[in-house]
C-alpha cells in the first residue's frame, strides 16, 4: 500500500490544497505550524485517495504524467491504498476537536456527492452550468474550504470573522483552480498537463467547456452524449470547443471566482501571507491567460 501511495504522491502534483491550508493558518495569526501541518498531509492524504479512485473509475491509464496505480497496480490494490490513505487521514486528525473532525468528513462527504453526480451526467445533455457548478463545488472546492476553516480555527484568531473570511476564499480558490483545470484540457500540450489533452471530452465528463458548448451546438451535444468516440470525433469536438466562445466566458467564470477570493481575503488583517494568497490566486488565472 505504501509502494502505491508513494508512486501518486511521488509523481508531484501543483499541492495548492495544503499550500492554501498552511498560509490560511498563517494569515489568521497562527504561530505553531504542527498542527496546520498535520492539517496540509491530511488534506493531500485524502485528495490523493480520490485520485486514485477516480483512475479506478474512470479506467484512467495515465496521472501526472506517468502510469496510473490503476494500470501499474490494478484494481483491487488502488481500491485498497486508496481506502488506506483515506484512514489514515483521519487518523492524523484524530486529536482534534470533534467539529474540526466534522468539517473534514463533511468535505469527505461532499467529494463522494461528487463523484456521484459527475457520473450522473457524464455523457448526459441535460446538464446544466448550475449542475456543473455544483460538481466542482462538492469535489473540488468543499477540500480547499474546510481545509482552510480547520486550519484557520486551529489558528485561534482575534474575530472568528476570518475562519468564515478564509474559508470562503479558499472556496473560491478552489473553483477557479477546477474551472481552469477544465479549460486547459482543451487548451494545453500533453507535457503541461501531465495527462492526454481532451480527457474529458473522451470520457464525457461535463467539463465547463462542453456544458458551455452543449447548450449552443447541437453537434458537440450529440457527440457528448456518444460513448466511446474515436479519436477523430474527439479532435472534431476539440476543435469545435476551440473555435467557439466557451473559451473565454469559461475564462471570464474563472476571473469573476478569483475576485470573490480576493474580496474575501480583504476581510483578513494585512500580512505577507494574506499577499501569498493573493498572488496564488492571480497565479492561477496566469495559466489560462
Amino acid at each position: 500500500m505504501t509502494e502505491i501511495a508513494d508512486h501518486l504522491i511521488g509523481a508531484g502534483g501543483k499541492r495548492v490544497r495544503p499550500t492554501v491550508t498552511l498560509l490560511a493558518f498563517r494569515a489568521c495569526g497562527g504561530v505553531a505550524m504542527a498542527d496546520a501541518v498535520d492539517v496540509a498531509v491530511a488534506l493531500e492524504l485524502i485528495h490523493s485517495a480520490s485520485l486514485l479512485h477516480d483512475d479506478i473509475i474512470d479506467d484512467n491509464d495515465v496521472r501526472r504524467g506517468r502510469d496510473s496505480a490503476r494500470r501499474k497496480y490494478g484494481v483491487a490494490h488502488t481500491l485498497v491504498a486508496g481506502d488506506f490513505l483515506f484512514s489514515r487521514a483521519f487518523q492524523i486528525c484524530g486529536r482534534f476537536d470533534a467539529e474540526q473532525i466534522n468539517w473534514a468528513a463533511e468535505a469527505c462527504i461532499a467529494l463522494t456527492e461528487g463523484e456521484i453526480m459527475q457520473s450522473r451526467f457524464r455523457n448526459n445533455p441535460e446538464v446544466s452550468l448550475n449542475d456543473y457548478l455544483e460538481i466542482i463545488y462538492r469535489k473540488t472546492a468543499s477540500l480547499f474550504e474546510q481545509g482552510a476553516r480547520i486550519s484557520a480555527a486551529l489558528a485561534k484568531p482575534e474575530s472568528p470573522h476570518m475562519v468564515d473570511a478564509i474559508a470562503t476564499c479558499a472556496r473560491h480558490v478552489g473553483l477557479t483552480f477546477q474551472i481552469v483545470d477544465d479549460l486547459l484540457d482543451v487548451t494545453a500540450d500533453e507535457v503541461e498537463l501531465g495527462k492526454p489533452v481532451g480527457l474529458d471530452v473522451r470520457e464525457g465528463n461535463p467539463s465547463l467547456p462542453l456544458v458551455l458548448a452543449i447548450a449552443e451546438d447541437p453537434e458537440v451535444a450529440r457527440l457528448f452524449a456518444k460513448p466511446n468516440l474515436s479519436e477523430g470525433e474527439v479532435s472534431a469536438v476539440l476543435g469545435r470547443l476551440r473555435r467557439s466562445s466557451v473559451l473565454k466566458r469559461g475564462q471570464r467564470l474563472a476571473i469573476e471566482h478569483g475576485e470573490l477570493a480576493h474580496e474575501a481575503l480583504a476581510r483578513l488583517p494585512e500580512s505577507r501571507y494574506r499577499d501569498c494568497l493573493h498572488a496564488l490566486i492571480e497565479q492561477l488565472l496566469t495559466r489560462i491567460a
